[in-house]
């Protein structure tokens, strides 16, 4: 497939975003239609699945086959739509409380599955859609609408979450280095199983002035730069757990060795079918005439 077949544009429909003007989102859907371009695979190839939230319309900003579900279940219809029909590339967008509150227990399925498709979290740290109620990955002391005291519940830790049920591609960016995150979407995408990419996407309306662009760019730490040996796991986890205190970003794990669910599954299909059928150098042995 040639590599320059398709452009950005090819993958851009015709719909007008509404997000809030500097919205993070913006680049997010820029970065994906970019890697998508890249890769070079043709639009209707390609499904992009949502849940409900802002970020959750992205599928619509797409030339692509697009299904905004329910709030919380982009993963099992886009697991569904993967199983369905292999040969599509899948991508699946929520927010963190879309994918981490009541999503979240569809998390760890799709990850033990490990089906060849891509779950990008625009992480805001807030609902941004529902007026700026605290969110499962708000950091403690944040004020809130729900929450004008400062939150005091410990937050979701959305990498340490995929690690630990064995995802095989753990990924951090953010929208203040398109360029970057386009590579990792790309990378995501590429990835042989399930892909796992937390993008902190910035709430200018909600957010903290802290998770502003600019703020963003001043803590972004490249993990490129710091030499960080993506197959390690242990170190991996050490970068997770630091989720919230330092931004690191960048591919945080990547396992090369983890087969693929539909592989797998083609794999046991025809390892049955050969246990069942006859051996080859019998067959002309045996009589198959009916009597």
């Amino acid at each position: 497939m040639s590599e320059n077949l398709y452009k950005a544009k090819d993958y851009k429909s015709e719909l007008k975003p509404i997000w809030c003007p500097g919205c993070g989102d913006y680049g997010v859907v820029s970065s994906i239609q970019q890697a998508l371009a890249s890769i070079g695979v043709p639009p209707h190839k390609v499904a992009f699945i949502s849940g409900i939230g802002c970020s959750s319309r992205i599928p619509g900003y797409t030339t692509a086959y697009g299904f905004n579900t329910v709030h919380g279940r982009a993963l099992p219809v886009a697991t569904g739509v993967k199983i369905g029909n292999p040969e599509l590339t899948v991508l699946a967008a929520g927010g963190d409380g879309d994918g981490f509150s009541i999503g979240g227990g569809h998390v760890g399925h799709a990850v033990r599955r490990n089906l060849d498709m891509t779950y990008i979290v625009m992480d805001n740290r807030i609902y941004g859609l529902t007026k700026g109620q605290a969110g499962p990955t708000t950091l403690p002391g944040t004020k809130s609408v729900t929450t004008p005291y400062g939150i005091s519940e410990q937050p979701v830790n959305p990498l340490l979450h995929v690690l630990a049920f064995g995802a095989g591609f753990v990924a951090m960016g953010g929208n203040h280095d398109l360029k970057q995150l386009t590579a990792l979407i790309e990378a995501g995408i590429r990835y042989k199983g399930f892909a796992f990419i937390d993008v902190f996407s910035q709430c200018v309306t909600y957010g903290q002035p802290e998770d502003l662009t600019k703020a963003l760019k001043d803590r972004a730490k490249p993990l490129e730069d710091a030499g960080h040996d993506a197959s390690n796991k242990l170190e991996a986890y050490r970068i997770a757990e630091l989720y919230g205190k330092e931004f690191w970003t960048g591919i945080i794990y990547q396992d090369k060795g983890r087969e693929e669910y539909c592989d797998m599954q083609a794999r046991l299909r025809e390892t049955a079918i050969k246990e069942d059928s006859y051996p080859r150098d019998k067959v002309f042995e045996r009589n198959f005439l009916v009597k």
